[in-house]
């Protein structure tokens, strides 16, 4: 029985630490960058985009298709590294509970 409590209150603690690693995952922030730098798109580790910087030599008509094409690719960048951030996160927080995969804590 003695077991039993303490995986409860071992859960009890994981959720606690899950609420305060989902707070602190809309204050990381990362940046995708695509073209050299001509397109940057800025989000959180929870996927918000905050912002987006596009440099004034791509504001032309005619290269409207390249500046969509880059911010999709800015984007899935800032995305790649958002996902990272919050992987590195979950497994500072479940690293020692040998926790099953796919589990659905986030």
């Amino acid at each position: 029985m003695a077991d039993f409590l303490g995986m409860m209150k071992q859960a009890a603690q994981l959720q606690s630490k899950m609420q305060a690693m989902q707070e602190e995952l809309g204050n990381v922030e990362v940046e995708g960058i695509s073209g050299g730098g001509l397109v940057a798109v800025r989000m959180t580790a929870k996927m918000e985009v905050k912002g987006i910087t596009i440099d004034p030599s791509l504001m032309k008509p005619e290269e409207r298709e390249v500046l969509e094409d880059l911010l999709v690719t800015a984007h899935g960048d800032a995305r790649r590294k958002a996902e990272a951030a919050m992987q590195e996160k979950m497994a500072a927080l479940t690293g020692g509970l040998g926790l099953p995969p796919g589990l659905g804590l986030t």
